[in-house]
């Protein structure tokens, strides 16, 4: 079955203008880092892509590796293309990235011309794309000039398998340099990706200002801090979370004491806005942060629903502000 076409699901997500670009982004995005890979069940992937999209939700955040299996994100969102979303692709941003390891040999990760050329091939035909609407390098290669590696993203622009070109975790002098090559080669940056919550704020010594400066958007993945921030862990670790997971990125040695006083204490600030922790620690990134979007996960089409709700309460008062901030 395919979704209906509805003009009202886009009466009630905020859109943004990606930096200086012509580009619309919803404040939020549905990242496909968990949950879509070959292990997953694929009814729920289609149920939560369809719930995202009802609610006016029309970016999709991939990358060559997600999974597991690695590109196997890919392969079910291209099946989703095909079924649920079929006829939908012109309403839809869809983004992908390299450079983490994605085949064996020199040539299957990094920055280098020859990896990310060959890596978007491979995830429009695991897609059945003919272009993608963002392609990232994912992060910062230490072992290849950053001009090949933004020649390469510049490269795939020209060639139409690209619409505009992204970068992902580069610092700020990092982005300003790669900002500056792009625009010689005729490509602006359009968008940067990094990871940013209450308790990961590093983009604000500096990075922000670069992108303000050079008109490029942002749009954050982790904002809930690999759930830290839902309130999930107040009363001990979940059997099945990720910090259950032995090869989760969220430790439970992370889930100290002083972190869960911090969170029991937001979670009072958000239950005063009628909010949801999850929700207030959304809206604070997009404000505090000036993202143009942030990237929510799931597991289950009820936690976007919840998400996507955040923006029915986006204002902080002055006082709530300062008290997130001691709180932080």
């Amino acid at each position: 079955m395919t979704l209906p076409n509805d003009p009202k699901r886009y009466e009630t997500m905020t859109y943004n203008r990606c930096g200086a670009s012509g580009l619309l982004l919803p404040a939020v995005s549905l990242g496909l880092w968990h949950n879509f890979g070959s292990a997953d069940v694929y009814d729920n992937m289609s149920d939560m892509v369809q719930t995202a999209f009802r609610l006016g939700i029309t970016h999709f955040d991939l990358a060559n590796n997600y999974g597991p299996a690695r590109g196997s994100a890919e392969e079910n969102f291209g099946n989703l293309l095909r079924g649920a979303l079929a006829g939908c692709r012109d309403e839809l941003v869809i983004s992908t990235k390299a450079g983490y390891f994605m085949w064996h040999g020199p040539y299957g990760e990094w920055g280098s011309r020859k990896y990310l050329i060959a890596s978007l091939d491979q995830s429009l035909k695991r897609m059945g794309l003919e272009y993608v609407d963002i392609f990232y390098s994912h992060r910062p290669d230490p072992n290849t000039p950053l001009e090949e590696t933004m020649g390469a993203l510049a490269h795939v622009v020209k060639q139409g398998k690209a619409l505009y070109a992204g970068i992902s975790s580069y610092s700020a002098e990092q982005t300003a340099e790669a900002s500056r090559l792009l625009r010689g080669m005729g490509v602006p940056c359009l968008i940067h990706q990094p990871s940013y919550s209450m308790f990961n704020r590093w983009i604000e010594d500096g990075l922000t200002d670069v992108l303000q400066r050079d008109g490029i958007g942002s749009i954050a993945f982790s904002p809930l801090a690999q759930g830290l921030l839902t309130g999930k862990y107040l009363n001990g670790i979940p059997k099945g979370s990720r910090a259950d997971r032995p090869d989760g990125f969220l430790r439970a040695e992370q889930i100290t004491k002083e972190v869960l006083e911090k969170v029991t204490s937001l979670n009072a600030i958000a239950a005063r806005r009628n909010q949801t922790l999850a929700q207030m620690a959304l809206v604070w990134a997009l404000k505090v942060g000036k993202l143009t979007s942030v990237l929510i996960g799931a597991s289950r089409p009820e936690q976007i629903t919840e998400n996507v709700r955040a923006l029915e309460n986006r204002e902080f008062t002055d006082s709530e502000l300062a008290e997130i901030e001691s709180i932080l």
